[in-house]
């Protein structure tokens, strides 16, 4: 849905609200602090919407307060404790078919890769899975259209070797 002058606030946000979880999610250490960061961007987009330019789409331009928000809770975070090590609840295995099992095994070494990544590439690789062009992901950075394409492919070749070791 293409952004128009007479859309509302709750408009805007009703439209963009699973985009805006899903990037909160990836940052919060726990499902309250998702929630809690959640509360916080759309907070800054209220802030900021009268000031929307239109110079990019309004996606694009909720991506990067999104992203901006989410980096300096994680920062803030870090900063506080040194070092965040999340500690998941003890695992319970089931009696699954394998392929469900190695499908989670999978997105979980992914998960991991992808956490290990530094800011910046976290960021280019969660706007690439959210299915943005190249040059939406750049207008969110700030970096150029080809920078993007390159970092990505160094960013491919980073996650694969990551999850050829955790899935061997």
């Amino acid at each position: 849905m293409q952004y128009q002058q007479n859309q509302t606030f709750e408009e805007v946000i009703e439209t963009n609200k699973l985009k805006i979880f899903r990037i909160c999610r990836i940052y919060a250490v726990n499902p309250i602090t998702a929630e809690d960061l959640f509360q916080e961007v759309i907070y800054q987009i209220w802030k900021s919407y009268t000031s929307f330019k239109g110079k990019s789409s309004i996606s694009t331009w909720i991506y990067k307060i999104a992203l901006n928000v989410c980096i300096r809770f994680k920062e803030k975070l870090d900063k506080k404790n040194g070092k965040t090590v999340r500690l998941d609840g003890i695992q319970i295995e089931t009696k699954e078919n394998s392929s469900t099992s190695m499908n989670d095994e999978k997105f979980q070494a992914l998960q991991s890769c992808i956490e290990n990544l530094n800011p910046l590439d976290k960021s280019i690789v969660i706007l690439s899975l959210e299915e943005l062009a190249y040059k939406e992901i750049a207008e969110v950075t700030g970096l150029t259209e080809n920078h993007i394409a390159v970092k990505m492919k160094r960013i491919r070749k980073k996650l694969l070797k990551c999850i050829t070791t955790k899935i061997k």
